[in-house]
């Protein structure tokens, strides 16, 4: 059977400046997440005064949001390959008593008290993956038994009261950049970080733009790349410069450093390396990937393990930031990080979400959250808004592909893990097959007589 390739025309004009958010087939609406969270910026900030993008304010966001965005990066590989984990937040609170009972009642050090939590967070990782993957238990139980033993596993250990961490601990959860010895109003460091960020926007459009011409792909006009690197670069410096000249003392948080660094270890993860496609074929198409050698419950065990190592991660910073464990620790967490993938544009039956769009979702919770608390919403409105955004989320996609309309969810997949669907390869139709009499007779069902 032989093929046809259609490539698109360039028409110029909106058409052009369209690729400045994807490839020759994107549209704005493909982008409707990313253009929520700057409306709900853009109007908190106008109703609050200026407070919501106010130095100090920022850094809250950060400081308070960084574990929830640092499970959704664990949790949307959990749900491309159609599972969901409860556990998560129990298990923050399992790892985060053991660390501080380490250090406070132990004298471990506190390094050697992170390794420990790491440890932890493997070997529980190991044990629901192991349940899921080799004994064929469904995630959704496996991890619904993990939250009712990890929290009764911290309740009993930290003997339902709080442990506190030491100072010098405090800091991956409570911490800044530091200053320099230079003298300038804002942190040096901070202002880097701004600056390393828009040279890798820098990068990454020469480097699609190189790899679309070595495919002979279509390439947005230059014009169009330029005005698209100038706006996130200054994006970009602008969010740098509020973080580096907040209150004396403050910069960007530390959890925040944390949360950037796995954020890039785990785009590169999911989108440029063998296990990252294994784990968007098996959550596509479990049965094909399997037959195709795709090793399908070694996915399901490192996945799931790796989720819990997150979580103790979370876990960690938490404890840091409230400068003690306790029993209530990590109450809702499953919940935040959920919304927050949803949200960000994965697809309830798998195959489809990414590491980006999961922080864009977590930030519209963060943000929406954060305003709301600005504005003097009591907790019953916050959380009923919570809730009519994540049902919106989902039911504007499945309402589009109802419709017969492209999924809004895949098309924002695609243009955040990079790939081009510039040409739309159409097949030949077959040529129709005459009936004939065997055929007849081989449809008919098996308890039919036969003629």
């Amino acid at each position: 059977m032989s093929t046809e390739t259609v490539p698109t025309k360039s028409k110029g004009g909106l058409a052009d400046l369209k690729k400045m958010f994807g490839g020759g087939t994107s549209s704005l609406r493909q982008f409707g997440i990313l253009f929520s969270l700057i409306a709900i910026i853009a109007v908190f900030q106008i109703w609050t005064n200026g407070t919501t993008l106010s130095p100090q304010n920022l850094i809250n966001v950060v400081s308070q949001q960084s574990y929830i965005l640092i499970l959704a990066i664990g949790m949307v590989m959990v749900i491309i390959l159609g599972h969901i984990d409860l556990s998560v937040g129990s298990v923050a609170a399992f790892v985060g008593i053991i660390v501080a009972k380490s250090m406070n009642e132990w004298n471990v050090p506190w390094p050697a008290a992170i390794a420990i939590g790491l440890v932890v967070g493997a070997l529980v990782g190991a044990w629901q993956g192991f349940w899921v993957a080799y004994v064929g238990v469904p995630a959704f139980i496996v991890t619904l038994a993990g939250m009712l033993i990890f929290r009764g596993g911290n309740q009993w250990i930290g003997q339902s009261t709080t442990t506190p961490v030491p100072p010098e601990y405090s800091f991956i959860g409570s911490g800044y950049l530091p200053e320099l010895p230079i003298d300038l109003d804002f942190n040096v460091l901070t202002m880097l970080l701004g600056l390393i960020g828009a040279g890798w926007v820098v990068y990454n459009e020469i480097r699609l733009r190189r790899q679309q011409r070595r495919i002979g792909a279509e390439s947005a006009p230059l014009w169009v790349s330029g005005v698209k690197v100038v706006l996130l670069s200054a994006a970009i410096l602008w969010a740098a410069w509020l973080f580096a000249t907040g209150r004396p003392g403050t910069s960007f948080p530390i959890s925040g450093v944390i949360l950037l660094v796995l954020v890039v270890v785990y785009s590169f993860l999911t989108n440029r390396t063998v296990f990252g496609r294994h784990i968007y074929a098996v959550g596509g198409n479990r049965m094909a990937a399997a037959l195709s050698g795709v090793k399908d419950r070694r996915v399901d065990f490192f996945v799931m393990m790796n989720m819990s190592v997150l979580a103790a991660v979370a876990g960690m910073i938490y404890v840091g930031r409230a400068t003690a464990s306790g029993p209530q620790d990590g109450n809702g967490w499953e919940l935040d990080a959920i919304a927050a993938v949803f949200i960000g544009g994965a697809a309830v039956s798998g195959g489809i979400g990414t590491v980006i769009g999961s922080i864009i979702g977590g930030l519209v919770m963060a943000f929406l959250n954060n305003g709301l608390q600005l504005i003097g919403a009591q907790a019953d409105a916050i959380q009923i808004t919570k809730g009519l955004v994540l049902l919106l989320a989902v039911a504007v996609d499945v309402i589009s592909k109802r419709r017969g309309g492209p999924s809004i969810i895949g098309l924002i997949m695609r243009q955040f893990t990079g790939r081009n669907d510039k040409d739309v390869v159409v097949p030949e139709p077959l040529p129709p097959v005459a009936p004939t009499a065997a055929s007849n007779e081989s449809s008919l069902p098996a308890d039919l007589p036969r003629q």
